[in-house]
């Protein structure tokens, strides 16, 4: 990319200027989601923390009939704390990043459990709550108890990546892009939660991706990439890596009565405590070695595909037996058409493709 380096230098009365227009804008198109509460009222830390933790890494659309779910199973953190973590997983299917799912219950048990039932107050005391990091606990701190904090997530920084045409590239350039960020929220106080949902929606509905809409930006004025023409050429992002290729093998194992073998996964690693098919370890095809539990492998010459964050998988469909007449420890018989929801998505891949054959 070729750029033209001017000045990005944005006055404190133009950054007050524009923050009263993005808020304003905000006002009269706020999103409508099921986690968002009407101005005035006060917000649940409890609904806020969830959604938080379900929208990292997942889009707004996909997270709604999760966190809908949710609240109709737990209403109360001590409902979720109480629950059973193989319950919160098979709920959480579907959603990925699965250890966002047993930070989530753990997260739980030490507010139930240790806190009486309260989300601290503070972002540096969210911090220290298991799987609440820098951002989210800046949102909690800001949106459930309006505390002056900087929240900054994708959305937010392709905003000021855009508005102050910002040259460094993703990732080393997040540091950057906050210190900019802090400009806007310096001084707002309580009303910092408003803000940080207003550059939200501005990232997902105007300033997207591919084809921001310009024409319909409240700080379109005083964007440097706009005037630029250059929109779509930040924020600007480091040459990505060729995706590991990783394989795998899946066993399909039936007994008389109808029932598959299914294997609850270990805590720690991949899909940790999710359960799943019995399959090998996923690396290199020369490496793909049958677990001693199972016996008489066939392939059915069937295979998935499956992209996860840094690799992508195949996984070839065989039929097995069980060496021992009873399963081994983490090992479980159960009907798989109602298994089958329950499963993260390359099991169930495997599993309907398997069934449909």
């Amino acid at each position: 990319m070729t750029v033209t380096q001017v000045s990005n230098k944005v006055s404190e009365k133009d950054i007050e200027e524009y923050r009263g227009q993005l808020l304003d804008w905000y006002d009269q198109h706020e999103r409508h989601v099921p986690w968002r509460i009407p101005a005035g009222e006060t917000s649940d830390p409890y609904r806020v923390w969830l959604s938080e933790i379900m929208c990292q890494q997942t889009t707004v659309q996909a997270v709604i009939p999760y966190y809908t779910k949710f609240l109709e199973i737990w209403p109360k953190v001590e409902d979720l704390a109480s629950a059973k973590q193989e319950e919160v997983m098979a709920q959480w299917a579907g959603l990925g990043y699965y250890a966002r799912a047993r930070n989530l219950h753990k997260c739980a048990q030490v507010v139930a459990n240790d806190l009486n039932g309260e989300f601290p107050d503070t972002q540096e005391a969210l911090k220290e709550l298991p799987g609440i990091g820098d951002y989210t606990s800046a949102a909690i701190a800001a949106i459930a108890y309006g505390r002056e904090t900087v929240v900054v997530d994708g959305n937010v920084e392709r905003v000021i990546a855009r508005f102050y045409a910002v040259e460094e590239a993703l990732p080393k350039a997040k540091s950057t892009l906050k210190t900019l960020a802090a400009e806007f929220y310096e001084g707002l106080g309580n009303e910092c939660g408003h803000l940080a949902q207003a550059f939200m929606d501005l990232g997902a509905n105007v300033c997207i991706p591919k084809a921001p809409r310009c024409m319909l930006c409240p700080i379109a004025d005083g964007c440097t990439a706009r005037k630029r023409g250059q929109q779509t050429d930040f924020p600007v992002k480091a040459a990505k890596k060729a995706r590991p290729q990783r394989f795998g093998k899946v066993y399909f194992i039936d007994n008389d009565n109808n029932e598959m073998l299914f294997h609850r996964r270990e805590e720690k690693g991949l899909l940790g405590g999710m359960v799943g098919l019995p399959t090998t370890e996923w690396g290199a095809k020369d490496t793909l070695n049958t677990p001693n539990a199972i016996k008489s492998v066939k392939s059915l010459k069937l295979n998935v595909y499956h992209v996860f964050t840094h690799f992508d998988l195949e996984l070839e469909l065989c039929k097995g037996t069980l060496t021992e007449a009873e399963p081994p420890e983490g090992y479980f018989w159960a009907d798989p058409y109602n298994e089958l929801e329950n499963l993260p998505t390359a099991f169930k891949k495997a599993l309907k493709s398997y069934l449909n054959a």
